[in-house]
């Protein structure tokens, strides 16, 4: 399967990072199988580095191959087939940073979007019902997300090329 990682550099060597923001699936390095999400996720790295008075070499995709069922069964992964409660939950508990279950290797499920997670954060403000929310999850159209969350799973994950994001 083809994955792509939108930054604001080109990401060939993979390191195992924690980042300092909430994400929906915890640490790792988050990839698509959707080129276009990727895109914009990478002109939303490049200017939030903009913002914060970094001087980001630019947009990219990096592109890289992975053999999914081989890492279904070599690997601790958890795959969500849908925004279900299961994943509402886990999605959540990362956001909070208070997930304590099982560490995996690999997440594989929908993305909570800029327009998903204001539908999130009405539910942790109390506004919607857990619910309500997992009804209107389910109305959006989801993308996917795979993150790759252990050192161990990164042996998996091949780079291949990248492509540079145009301006405009």
């Amino acid at each position: 399967m083809t994955l792509y990682h939108g930054s604001d550099q080109v990401v060939k060597t993979l390191k195992l990072r924690t980042h300092t923001k909430t994400l929906d699936f915890g640490s790792g390095l988050y990839t698509t199988t959707n080129k276009v999400q990727a895109m914009g996720f990478a002109i939303k790295v490049y200017e939030r580095s903009v913002r914060a008075g970094n001087v980001p070499q630019g947009k990219f995709i990096s592109i890289y191959e992975a053999d999914y069922e081989t890492m279904r069964k070599e690997l601790v992964v958890l795959h969500f087939e849908s925004a279900n409660e299961e994943w509402f939950d886990f999605v959540i508990a990362n956001r909070l940073n208070v997930w304590q279950g099982v560490q995996y290797d690999v997440i594989y499920g929908p993305v909570a979007n800029d327009t998903i997670y204001r539908t999130l954060l009405a539910f942790e403000n109390g506004i919607l019902s857990k619910t309500e929310t997992i009804a209107k999850l389910k109305a959006s159209q989801l993308f996917d997300q795979m993150v790759f969350a252990s050192e161990k799973a990164f042996s998996f994950l091949k780079f291949s090329s990248f492509l540079e994001v145009p301006n405009g």
